[in-house]
């Protein structure tokens, strides 16, 4: 332990090493406050005034705060009918999109797979040509999932990206020799892949669900598609109408004071839909954050 320590303390930076350093971590405060400050000041106008907000006052804190915006936007009933579809959308979806991706990469991790090339070809392809909007809503009319629940949840089922990492961190996270161990004592294909790979997958699965999570949060364009049912509408769709509800042509409006109420209340409302549309993501982040790195380096560096 005292050898350790004497050779840490050995280590000297030199001048150029020291400049370098210097220079870098400037760097880095400097992209920290070009991301943090807009977050900071979107939830700041959120949380003040309607006119501060239209004047220009806020900065950095609040200005006369306030809890108008968020009052307009859940004095809207269909914005708790929005997050519940959306909740349900998100939870369906993602363990979908999680078991449909994993139960395809493990046989694509496989070696000994038969036509292997062609499967991979096949998936890469639907990566670069698609049969467009018209005959895939057609496809979905034909199916009749049209004011479905799984019109939100089955389309794009896979993410051929998010499989292609998926099947390069199998093969690079659990060796064959493993399998083979497995094969010898009996255990079969089915066992192997519930019994060791999805232990030894936590990683990439956490990387999965937090990019299907947030695909089927922030997903607005199925539904606008496929749904007219409102008790079907996920979250996005009633914050659009509320926030185009809210837009106003202020030189219709003779008397400037009320025009920019209007206005104020319209901008107010910007930032507080993005801060109820985007809480509970960040919510979910500090969960699988520990797993996002490792998942996403082992899935890219190999395959």
């Amino acid at each position: 332990m005292t050898n350790t320590k004497a050779k840490k303390s050995s280590i000297s930076l030199s001048r150029d090493d020291k400049i370098y350093y210097a220079v870098i971590h400037v760097i880095l405060f400097l992209l920290l406050l070009i991301i943090i400050y807009p977050l900071i000041y979107i939830v700041s106008s959120s949380f003040s005034a309607a006119s501060s907000v239209a004047a220009g006052k806020v900065i950095l804190w609040p200005v006369d705060p306030s809890l108008e915006g968020y009052e307009a936007v859940f004095e809207n009933s269909d914005v708790l009918v929005g997050y519940r579809n959306t909740i349900f959308y998100t939870i369906l979806g993602t363990f979908i999109n999680v078991a449909m991706t994993l139960i395809a990469a493990y046989p694509l991790a496989r070696r000994e797979l038969p036509g292997k090339t062609i499967f991979m070809f096949l998936f890469t392809f639907t990566m670069i040509f698609n049969g467009g909007m018209v005959p895939t809503y057609m496809l979905i009319r034909d199916l009749h999932m049209l004011n479905t629940i799984w019109a939100m949840v089955i389309p794009g089922a896979i993410s051929v990206y998010n499989l292609m990492i998926t099947r390069t961190f199998i093969q690079s996270s659990i060796p064959n020799e493993l399998l083979e161990a497995a094969q010898i004592d009996g255990c079969s294909d089915a066992k192997f892949f519930f019994t060791m790979v999805l232990p030894l997958s936590k990683a990439i699965i956490a990387v999965l669900v937090l990019f299907y999570a947030i695909g089927h949060w922030n997903a607005y364009f199925n539904a606008f598609l496929y749904l007219s049912d409102r008790g079907l509408f996920p979250l996005q769709l009633f914050l659009r109408e509320i926030l185009i509800a809210n837009t106003i042509d202020t030189s219709q409006i003779v008397d400037p004071e009320v025009a920019a109420a209007k206005q104020g209340l319209a901008d107010l409302l910007k930032y507080s839909l993005i801060i109820v549309s985007t809480v509970p993501v960040m919510c979910l982040y500090p969960f699988v954050q520990k797993y996002f790195v490792k998942g996403v380096m082992i899935g890219s560096i190999k395959g």
